[in-house]
């Protein structure tokens, strides 16, 4: 797909069914090896809903979610903790694309406009995220703009079991900016 005008805004809660479907729908593409059948067709929409209701209703003064448009159509989005572990830093906890829009740097864009706004919350704090083990999609991707392998965690879900994830990691907010585009 040709990506022609690209916007980036911050979300609010006229943007809670767009990311709540997409979160919804990626966890059921790409999580059916750890979320059970029964979660993914019945559950995910109603939970990813009633996390994104909140997040947007009633946000943590440490998060930002960042939304993405293209030609005017919701195509994806991000949302970001400052500060929240110790060691790791600032969390990316979800970055998620329409497929009908990957391969137009939508997802790229998205982490550098995260990384500067956690470069203004504090720029002393590494950046990281949790991908999943099942995601070897994602952890390429993290891979090619610089982030490092640097622990090994297991992840509750939410059908009660447990999924082995990887934390990636940047050594600051501006390591991140500071690579360049990759179109995935």
């Amino acid at each position: 797909m040709h990506c022609r005008v690209i916007q980036f805004k911050d979300a609010t809660p006229a943007d809670l069914s767009d990311i709540a479907t997409l979160h919804a729908k990626s966890w059921q593409e790409n999580y059916h090896e750890v979320l059970s059948v029964e979660y993914l067709k019945d559950k995910v929409l109603t939970e990813r809903t009633a996390v994104w209701t909140d997040r947007l209703t009633s946000p943590k003064s440490n998060q930002h979610v960042i939304i993405a448009k293209v030609d005017g159509e919701f195509a994806g989005f991000i949302s970001i903790f400052g500060a929240n572990h110790e060691k790791y830093g600032t969390i990316i906890d979800n970055l998620h694309v329409l497929p009908t829009f990957k391969s137009c740097g939508i997802g790229t864009k998205l982490l550098k406009a995260a990384a500067e706004w956690a470069n203004q919350f504090d720029a002393s704090l590494p950046l990281y995220l949790e991908v999943l083990a099942c995601n070897t999609k994602a952890m390429g991707f993290y891979s090619s703009l610089g982030a490092e392998h640097i622990a090994t965690s297991y992840w509750h879900t939410p059908c009660d079991s447990q999924a082995k994830e990887y934390v990636y990691s940047w050594p600051s907010a501006e390591a991140l900016t500071c690579q360049p585009m990759v179109h995935r």
